[in-house]
């Protein structure tokens, strides 16, 4: 598989869709990590750095979305969606305006700059958000289409995007994918255990999967590119089929896929549920391989929890 970073991805696909005069990007500082320069290098005259103001660089967004634009804003996800909440929830889904909050530096494998940059939270507050559409893709493919999703689809976005490079599971950047809001794709099929996972999680499950394969573990393996709305269908169907289900994210186990996926089942099909994620603590600073494996988030973590569920399944 080759590899490419969803926030290349990200990039890329702002300078297809930058033909249209209606897009307008934002960002705070940070056009080269976020990989928004490569829009501003072929229209600079809509690439906006409002420098480290965060809170402005979403209200000034939300102005231009107010006059017809199609406003893209980006920053770590730190910033991005903790540092501007209020102005995403007061100024972008209160209003119900057509901004694009594209966050990138997600998660734990921001590695060496610690727990104050390593966003863990930020799933659990875009999902809460009244009119937000919550995006989580899992290879530079997918998030070409997450984000434009974003763009073709009225209304508040969040995409969460990674730092490092993923496995391409959908082929390379610019590969046709069947990505559509609110359903998930199915990388496996199996009938033992569903393992359900988001963003670069999709490649630790992966893992996963081969791993409980060789022991004769049948996993089925559903990429949730979409955590709000939640697929509650494949979530009904992986229930009554394989009978147990473990979710995989890199973000806390609070409010995350996790419970958008409990939620559904408790509802609608419950049945035995396990969550691999951090544990309600914060990060700390380490190589983004040291730190998965210190919050056991790690293929072999993965499958450990899938037998874990079957055994309660079998309880």
């Amino acid at each position: 598989m080759s590899k490419m970073a969803t926030r290349e991805a990200y990039g890329r696909t702002l300078q297809e869709i930058g033909s249209d005069e209606r897009v307008v990007v934002f960002d705070a500082d940070l056009a080269g990590s976020t990989n928004t320069g490569k829009f501003k290098a072929v229209f600079p005259e809509r690439h906006f750095d409002m420098g480290i103001a965060e809170a402005n660089m979403v209200a000034a967004a939300a102005g231009m979305a107010t006059c017809g634009k199609i406003a893209f804003v980006s920053s770590f996800a730190m910033f991005a969606s903790e540092r501007a909440c209020e102005q995403i929830r007061n100024s972008v889904c209160y209003p119900n305006l057509n901004v694009k909050v594209c966050a990138t530096h997600a998660g734990i494998t921001v590695g060496e700059d610690g727990a104050s940059h390593q966003c863990l939270e930020d799933l659990a507050i875009m999902r809460a958000l009244p009119n937000m559409t919550v995006l989580c893709p899992a290879d530079a493919a997918s998030a070409r289409y997450a984000v434009k999703a974003a763009y073709e689809n009225d209304g508040p976005f969040y995409v969460r995007l990674a730092r490092l490079a993923t496995d391409s599971f959908y082929g390379d950047f610019g590969s046709e994918v069947d990505f559509k809001i609110g359903k998930a794709l199915q990388i496996k099929d199996g009938t033992d255990v569903t393992i359900i996972a988001c963003g670069y999680m999709v490649e630790q499950a992966y893992e996963a999967v081969s791993i409980l394969e060789a022991e004769g573990i049948s996993a089925r393996l559903l990429d949730m590119h979409t955590i709000k709305p939640i697929d509650v269908e494949a979530i009904v169907k992986a229930s009554r089929e394989t009978g147990c289900i473990v979710t995989c994210e890199e973000h806390s186990i609070v409010g995350g896929l996790g419970g958008a996926v409990a939620e559904a089942l408790v509802e609608n099909a419950p049945c035995p549920m396990l969550r691999v994620g951090v544990n309600d603590v914060f990060g700390r600073s380490g190589t983004p391989a040291e730190l998965m494996a210190a919050y056991h988030l790690t293929g072999f973590d993965i499958a450990e929890k899938c037998k874990q569920v079957i055994a309660l399944k079998k309880a």
